[in-house]
């Protein structure tokens, strides 16, 4: 039984994920498909009832892999959430389904690893990527702001110096405090910084004429001429590619300018107010 669809991420439907048995059951209906589509790729199989019998195999594995990636997507958007931006996130959610894609591809269930759990390294992967890209960092300064952070992570009760952070990571101290600072802001553009969960879904949309009067004043103080772009994507009302459309700029130009609008609400003086209204529509 397929599980029932729970959205969309990435241009894929989302699905309940599998249990453990569930997933291995598909194992070997997808290793059976490779080795049908390998041979039928050859040329050499020319019995017709030998043939049918493997396209038959291939759609089956096909269609086992399609239902394990798509559930299988929820990992994507649970990395996201940890690691992406407030008004950047479909970025990452596509970053993210590149990397299960490449898994899926990559994947060998004679291994005995599950796919999840090999899934979990390449969606990092290009999600990590997709923000050190966005923050113009380089392999070596991303790859130090992780192994900071996952420092931090093993000492959660601690907060570290910089000489501890140069021990741990092989660098100097003016090394280390360039990686704090970087570190932090990376932290400035994460989801907790304006917490923002709590969205409605499009059919739930909140208008303006419902908003108390300080908060679109605010808002359009802060946003300028993007505030009606800015309200849309906060509440879901459109996709990013909807409203870059109808203002008749590129996708690229319109994140940039929800990406302003997002650095001066979480920096404004009434941020921690905008929040709360926010965390309770």
């Amino acid at each position: 039984m397929t599980p029932s669809a729970r959205g969309s991420i990435g241009g894929l439907e989302m699905l309940a994920p599998l249990s453990v048995e569930e997933e291995r059951q598909l194992y070997p209906v997808i290793e059976k498909g490779r080795r049908a589509s390998t041979l039928l790729s050859s040329g050499a199989v020319h019995d017709q009832v030998e043939r049918r019998r493997l396209l038959r195999e291939r759609q089956d594995g096909q269609e086992a892999e399609s239902l394990l990636l798509r559930a299988t997507c929820g990992l994507v958007r649970t990395r996201v959430n940890e690691r992406g931006y407030r008004f950047g996130n479909e970025d990452l959610e596509a970053a993210g389904v590149e990397g299960l894609v490449n898994a899926l591809h990559r994947f060998d269930p004679s291994k005995g690893a599950r796919f999840s759990t090999y899934a979990n390294y390449w969606i990092m992967k290009l999600v990590n990527l997709s923000i050190q890209q966005q923050l113009g960092l380089s392999d070596t300064e991303m790859r130090r702001i992780l192994s900071f952070q996952k420092l931090e992570r093993s000492n959660p009760d601690k907060k570290l110096t910089k000489r501890e952070v140069a021990l741990a990571l092989g660098i100097s101290q003016a090394k280390a405090t360039e990686v704090i600072q970087m570190s932090r802001d990376l932290n400035a553009r994460r989801y907790e910084v304006a917490d923002f969960d709590n969205l409605p879904e499009p059919n739930q949309s909140v208008e303006t004429g419902d908003a108390p009067s300080w908060v679109i004043d605010e808002l359009r103080r802060l946003c300028g001429r993007d505030f009606d772009a800015f309200w849309q994507f906060t509440f879901r009302t459109m996709s990013i590619d909807e409203i870059a459309k109808s203002h008749g700029i590129t996708r690229q130009a319109m994140s940039k300018r929800l990406e302003r609008c997002r650095r001066a609400v979480i920096e404004s003086p009434e941020a921690k107010r905008l929040q709360t209204w926010l965390d309770h529509q």
